[in-house]
C-alpha cells in the first residue's frame, strides 16, 4: 500500500500540516529563516507526523492540540538530524546538502538548539505539559542510546539485549513518543496513551531493524551504501547473530575486522558476504517481522476504524520500505 493510501483518513490534516509547520517555523532574524526555508524543502515522508495524526483519530479526533503535537514531534526529529549530521560529519542527508555541510558546525548546531527551543516553547506557550513530559522523555532516551552505542563501539562488545536497549532508546522512543503524544492531543486517558506508546515503541524497533538490512543489501532499491554501518564500526543485528555462532577465534578476527579494516572495501564486502552466510539476514528479517506484529496485536483492543486500519498499513510500510 502506498503512504498515499495510508494517509487518507488524516489527509485534509497531512495537508494543512505543512503551512502551519513553516509558520511555527517563522523568525524575525534572516539566516535563520533561509535555513528553516532548505530544512522545509529537505522533509521526506513526513511519517513521524502521520503517526500523530492517525493516532489522535484513532483516540477521539484530531484537533488543534495534536496540530502542536505533531509541530513539536517535527521539530524535534529535524533537530536530532541535524546535531546527528554534525556528530557523524556526515555532508549529505536525503540526497541534499546537510546544514552542517552548506553553513559548518556551529551554525549547524544553534539551528538544532534553535528548533528544540521553538517546540518547548510552543508546548509551554499552551501549557501542553503532558507534551513536555513525553517529548522531554524521548529526548533523553534518544540521548542515552546514542551514547550506550558509543560506549559499546569502543570494545564491539554488544550482545543482542544490549543493540535492542540501544534501537529501543536511539530510535523507538521518538516513534513511540509521536503515538503517546498523538493519543494524548485527543484527550485519551493513561492507559491509552501507554497502549499507543507500546504500539510506537513496537513499530520504531521493527523500523531500526530495517534500517540495519539495508547495509547488507537484503533487498534491491536500498537507500543507503552497503557496508556503511561496519564502515561506523555500529553492531547490527545480522552481525551480532552472526558472532553469537562463531568461536572466540574466530569472533575476535571478525571484531578485528570491524576495528582496523572497515574502510578497506574488499574486507567490507568479504564480511558482508559472511554474515549473509550465516543466517543473520533472515534471522534479523524475523525479529523484524516479530516486532511488527507486535505492534499491529498492541492496537487489536481498539474499534475497527479507517485510522486503525492505517496505523496498521503504516507499520507494514515502515518494514518493506525500500529506502
Amino acid at each position: 500500500m502506498t503512504i498515499e493510501h495510508i494517509q487518507e483518513p488524516v489527509r485534509e490534516h497531512m495537508q494543512a500540516f505543512e503551512p502551519r509547520f513553516k509558520e511555527a517555523l517563522l523568525s524575525k532574524v534572516s539566516l535563520l529563516d533561509i535555513i528553516m526555508r532548505y530544512v522545509v524543502k529537505r522533509k521526506g515522508k513526513q511519517i513521524r507526523p502521520l503517526f500523530v495524526f492517525l493516532s489522535a483519530e484513532l483516540c477521539g479526533g484530531v484537533n488543534d492540540s495534536s496540530y502542536r503535537a505533531a509541530t513539536l514531534i517535527e521539530m524535534l526529529h529535524t533537530a536530532t538530524l541535524i546535531h546527528d549530521d554534525v556528530v557523524d560529519d556526515s555532508n549529505e542527508r536525503r540526497g541534499f546538502f546537510s546544514i552542517n555541510a552548506l553553513w559548518k558546525n556551529k551554525i549547524a548546531v544553534l539551528i538544532g538548539d534553535y528548533l528544540l527551543s521553538k517546540g518547548l516553547l510552543l508546548a509551554l506557550d499552551h501549557n501542553d505539559f503532558e507534551f513536555l513530559k513525553i517529548v522531554s522523555t524521548a529526548t533523553r532516551q534518544m540521548s542515552e542510546g546514542e551514547l550506550l552505542q558509543i560506549e559499546k563501539a569502543r570494545f564491539l562488545d554488544i550482545r543482542e539485549e544490549v543493540y535492542f536497549e540501544i534501537i529501543r532508546k536511539k530510535t523507538a522512543s521518538l516513534i513511540a513518543s509521536c503515538t503517546a503524544i498523538g493519543a494524548e492531543s485527543a484527550g485519551a486517558g493513561k492507559e491509552i496513551v501507554q497502549k499507543l506508546h507500546e504500539f510506537g515503541e513496537y513499530a520504531g524497533i521493527a523500523f531500526q531493524i530495517r534500517d540495519d538490512l539495508f547495509d547488507y543489501g537484503a533487498d534491491q532499491g536500498i537507500g543507503k551504501p552497503r557496508g556503511i554501518d561496519i564502515k561506523e564500526k555500529k553492531m547490527t543485528l545480522p552481525l551480532i547473530y552472526m558472532l553469537s555462532k562463531l568461536s572466540y577465534l574466530e569472533k575476535r578476527k571478525v571484531i578485528h575486522t570491524v576495528k582496523r579494516h572497515n574502510n578497506e572495501p574488499e574486507r567490507v564486502a568479504e564480511l558482508i558476504k559472511q554474515v549473509n552466510d550465516s543466517g543473520g539476514i533472515e534471522y534479523a528479517r524475523q525479529k523484524m517481522y516479530e516486532y511488527r506484529e507486535k505492534a499491529i496485536q498492541s492496537i487489536d483492543s481498539f474499534p475497527e476504524s479507517p485510522a486503525k486500519e492505517s496505523l496498521r498499513h503504516l507499520v507494514e510500510f515502515i518494514t518493506e520500505r525500500k529506502k
